[in-house]
């Protein structure tokens, strides 16, 4: 069965949440779960925000749908704005929000 969602507003609504927030960010699930070896996650940041350093979740991308990013692992950076898509390293990273923005996180798990 074939299901539609619109990531536009999805996006847009979680951008309003973030920026509600104290801790300036929102997510919510597009598709997949635990059941699921894919999983795809919207999340919003307002800007100054970000996610801290955090362990590599496997085979993953993040696409820039909104705003700009700053993803670091180590010394080494990358930025990203809406249109870019940023693979993530097989490594510890963060995560930070230049301006607000809003990101979709593809994330493959290994069952």
């Amino acid at each position: 069965m074939s299901q539609k969602s619109s990531l536009t507003a999805l996006a847009r609504q979680q951008l309003e949440m973030a920026v509600a927030a104290s801790s300036g960010r929102s997510a919510a699930t597009v598709f997949g779960g635990h059941e699921h070896s894919l999983r795809q996650t919207v999340i919003a940041l307002a800007a100054g925000h970000g996610l801290a350093e955090h362990g590599s979740p496997g085979e993953a991308t993040l696409q820039v749908l909104s705003g700009r990013v700053r993803m670091t692992a180590g010394e080494d950076a990358w930025e990203g704005s809406s249109g870019d898509l940023l693979i993530i390293p097989d490594s510890r990273h963060g995560l930070d929000a230049v301006e607000d923005s809003v990101v979709l996180l593809t994330v493959c798990k290994v069952r």
